[in-house]
């Protein structure tokens, strides 16, 4: 038995579309000293983005690891894993924001690491996690609910067709700019 959860693609997804939508628009209005440099900048800041919003918890019959793919790893070089019966409990932690994270904490030395929470097949992985440690797993839940990201992709998606149609109105002369723009 050997599975992975990767990042909810609901999430990925969100976070990817915030990206483009703040850091589209830069090399368009920037005055064209810097435009190369951030067209250039641009797909950097994007690769980086691809590589932390990928990480993976892979489980088998051993234990969980969580880390990167192998196309990132060189540069993500973070991660963790634990056999399953290194796993003692699981330790609620409340937020700010009034939610809960949740440690798994390691018998013998005591560490605590942090439960990814932001995972597709979530309620499966912490069946599996149920089955192989034997601690009760029904009081855990998602960090957020997907309502937040859902407005939150909404909102980005809104952001990025509003400055299409700028971009395009300025290109077409339907709308022009004011005279000592820079851009």
């Amino acid at each position: 038995m050997r599975d992975c959860f990767r990042l909810s693609s609901l999430i990925r997804g969100t976070l990817i579309c915030v990206y483009l939508a703040l850091v589209v628009p830069l090399p368009l209005m920037a005055p064209p000293s810097l435009q190369l440099a951030l067209w250039i900048a641009a797909p950097l800041g994007l690769f980086i983005v691809l590589a932390l919003l990928s990480e993976e918890v892979c489980i088998d019959e051993a234990g969980l690891v969580v880390g990167h793919p192998q196309w990132c790893r060189w540069l993500l070089r973070r991660g963790w894993q634990l056999r399953w019966e290194q796993i003692h409990r699981v330790v609620p932690v409340g937020t700010s924001q009034g939610g809960f994270v949740y440690y798994l904490k390691t018998s013998g030395d005591g560490q605590h690491r942090l439960l990814p929470q932001r995972l597709e097949r979530f309620d499966q992985f912490l069946n599996v996690l149920q089955d192989r440690t034997g601690i009760d797993t029904s009081g855990i839940c998602r960090l957020t609910p997907p309502w937040t990201y859902q407005l939150l992709a909404s909102i980005a998606a809104v952001m990025l067709t509003t400055e299409l149609v700028v971009a395009t109105a300025v290109r077409m002369n339907w709308i022009t700019l004011p005279t000592g723009y820079p851009g």
